[in-house]
């Protein structure tokens, strides 16, 4: 966006005109329009600036680090999200579990052996709120 901004402001700051003057105190002022009579028109040229091969080879190192580093954010950008995705994944699958715990009903589990083994109330209420602060610790 910057850089558009730049492009479209370029061409207007090419044709920009400036000017000098002196003032009654012998003051000399710069400006884009004549604040006198006899304003003298300056004609402004960029500057070429040669860089020799130390700032070369400096600006390339400094460019080699600054792509290594966005890489860098890159890949822990990456991995948040990842991260971030797992934990819903996790969050999701602790709701269904809560609500899988029946209000009044059997609840139980298979075993090895193809029996139903089931809990009591008590055992049902201490699996409620294991599953409920799991689910506030890990899902806020």
């Amino acid at each position: 966006m910057r850089v558009l901004l730049c492009l479209l402001l370029l061409p207007g700051l090419a044709a920009a005109e400036i000017y000098r003057w002196t003032d009654a105190n012998g003051q000399v002022h710069f400006g884009q329009r004549p604040a006198v009579a006899g304003a003298e028109k300056v004609e402004v040229k960029p500057q070429v600036v040669e860089r020799d091969q130390l700032t070369r080879e400096r600006e390339e190192r400094t460019s080699r680090f600054y792509d290594a580093r966005r890489e860098e954010q890159a890949q822990a950008s990456a991995v948040a999200t990842e991260r971030q995705v797992k934990r819903a994944q996790e969050c999701r699958e602790l709701h269904k579990r809560l609500a899988s715990i029946p209000e009044g009903r059997s609840y139980y589990r298979d075993e090895a052996d193809g029996q139903r083994s089931y809990y009591s109330d008590k055992q049902i209420d201490t699996a409620r709120q294991q599953l409920q602060s799991r689910v506030a610790e890990r899902c806020s």
